[in-house]
């Protein structure tokens, strides 16, 4: 696996994943926030995945997916909030913080990426662990 520059097959199912996410009706996800992420280099480089009307990220395309980046989630007052799903030792949701605009919320995540985070891998988490 080549984890300092994004490999040619990984890339290919990132896109299309994120074709996928930007096609997602409005009715499962806001595309406002689709959009701030996708905008941003470093979160478009990363698997998106989309659950309960919020958008998490991978470090590896196929399942099991990571869950160490934050994830963005409709805050209940308008903005986004973000959110770490899965502490490294814990199973709580931490809240990173809240801001007006998806590119905040995008900036946000990115911000507060695990170490050595870069581009999707072809592969499972395990995979990240190899060396």
């Amino acid at each position: 696996m080549t984890h300092g520059n994004i490999e040619p097959q990984a890339s290919n199912v990132v896109a299309a994943k994120w074709q996928k996410a930007r096609e997602t009706s409005d009715e499962l996800i806001d595309p406002v926030m689709v959009e701030g992420a996708y905008a941003n280099a470093h979160l478009r480089a990363l698997f998106p995945l989309i659950s309960h009307g919020s958008l998490h990220f991978s470090r590896c395309t196929k399942f099991p997916w990571t869950n160490d980046v934050p994830s963005i989630y409709p805050a209940s007052g308008g903005g986004f909030r973000v959110i770490r799903m899965n502490e490294p030792v814990g199973s709580s949701r931490q809240i990173v913080g809240e801001v007006d605009s998806a590119e905040e919320a995008a900036a946000l995540v990115v911000a507060h990426f695990p170490p050595g985070c870069g581009p999707a891998i072809d592969g499972t988490a395990d995979d990240l662990d190899r060396p």
